[in-house]
């Protein structure tokens, strides 16, 4: 601990230049009595710190000197800083960085400055609904993966009842917009989408972690075979000029648009989780596109087609 506070204040003396005891006291959080020895203690391991008695006196480092404790590049230090250095960070992660700051030689300390003030989070997705847990329990998991100990997890499944549950926290991991907790479950590994979770109680016991346990390794396997059921099925279609662009907006990486065809049109194709699902996605767009395959995809929008004229009726005249 108090190797911890000789390195804090010899911090606080190159951000400072010159420092009095009473504001090292302060800034430390001590009585002067130990500021005052900490500082003696600096002084006798060949820290070229010195006092100065009488009006403007003070306890400096000779000749301005610095020492550079971080051993950080600038690249390295703007990429920390652009990382980690939202306005959305934790309490304790704006200390840290704070602290930190003052631990970089002068020159760099505008440039970290200004990479902690260029982007911010935004937790929300575009209907303001939260993508990651609220903090109280985003907090609590973090402390349990980083102490490695289980907790009963409260959580809701898509279009599943809350249950609690024990789990095994061993890793987060964050990808397109969404945070999730990596566990061991008694059905194996899972993920839990953060915004899902509802209840973290740690139960104090300590986790059992798998034999060389690799979470970046882990993830890759996990998120593999959640990509395939989200793309398990591909839909074939020819699709009007004009909703290409719409198309590539709705479906991103699941779109593949291919030829032009004799009329004009595209030859498109998309990925979903089933051909039934991707055709309700495309009802839409109309008589704009019109799916080609598989039969149970047009079987799908021939059923639509069905109900909603059913439940809205025919218009008396359909161009």
């Amino acid at each position: 601990m108090r190797a911890d506070r000789l390195v804090a204040t010899l911090l606080f003396l190159q951000s400072r230049g010159r420092v009095t005891v009473a504001e090292v006291a302060a800034e430390l959080e001590v009585s002067e009595r130990t500021a005052r020895r900490d500082l003696e203690a600096l002084s006798t391991a060949g820290i070229p710190v010195y006092s100065q008695r009488g009006r403007g006196g003070g306890w400096s480092l000779v000749g301005g000197a610095r020492t550079d404790l971080t051993g950080l590049t600038a690249e390295e230090i703007r990429s920390l800083f652009l990382r980690a250095g939202s306005a959305t960070a934790t309490p304790e992660l704006r200390t840290a960085l704070r602290k930190l700051v003052r631990a970089l030689p002068a020159p760099l300390r505008s440039d970290a400055e200004a990479a902690a003030r260029s982007h911010i989070v935004d937790a929300t997705d575009w209907t303001r609904t939260d993508a990651t847990a609220p903090e109280p329990q985003l907090a609590a998991l973090r402390r349990a993966v980083v102490d490695g100990h289980q907790v009963r997890l409260g959580y809701a499944g898509p279009g599943k009842p809350a249950s609690v549950r024990t789990v095994h926290p061993l890793g987060l991991a964050f990808k397109a917009g969404n945070e999730y907790l990596v566990a061991d479950t008694e059905d194996g590994l899972r993920t839990f989408r953060l915004s899902r979770v509802l209840t973290v109680e740690p139960t104090g016991d300590p986790v059992d972690r798998p034999e060389s346990f690799d979470l970046p390794a882990v993830w890759r396997s996990l998120a593999a075979r959640l990509e395939e059921r989200m793309l398990a099925a591909t839909v074939r279609a020819r699709a009007e000029p004009g909703t290409l662009a719409l198309l590539e907006r709705l479906f991103e990486g699941r779109l593949r648009i291919g030829e032009t065809l004799p009329d004009g049109w595209s030859a498109v194709t998309v990925d979903g989780p089933t051909a039934e699902v991707v055709a309700g996605q495309l009802a839409a767009f109309g008589a704009r596109i019109e799916v080609l395959d598989p039969p149970r995809a047009r079987e799908r929008l021939a059923r639509l087609a069905v109900e909603l004229a059913r439940v809205y009726g025919t218009p008396d005249s359909v161009p």
